[in-house]
């Protein structure tokens, strides 16, 4: 059964390494079959607020998420992300 990884990011603060991150992330989900659902931009609120910008990533399965969120590749390119971007990841 197919899993799934979100994001909900907010403050976004320009910087330089954070235009890396979309040019490596790719390579760290193709041995995992991670394929972006939804990237991007704000979304159009129905009800109530939502200030940000959401992600939504599918793994084949929970194992498969969890192996990819842990593996070298994508620990070594997280800080680019989380160090200048504000959010929640589930």
């Amino acid at each position: 059964m197919p899993a799934y990884g979100f994001a909900h990011l907010r403050e976004r603060r320009h910087h330089p390494e954070i235009l890396e991150y979309p040019g490596r992330i790719q390579a760290t989900l193709d041995p995992y079959c991670g394929r972006f659902i939804v990237h991007g931009p704000p979304a159009e609120v129905l009800e109530g607020t939502w200030h940000g910008s959401m992600v939504l990533i599918e793994f084949p399965d929970l194992a498969v998420a969890r192996a990819w969120y842990r593996s070298p590749a994508y620990q070594e390119i997280k800080h680019l992300r989380a160090d200048h971007i504000g959010g929640i990841c589930c």
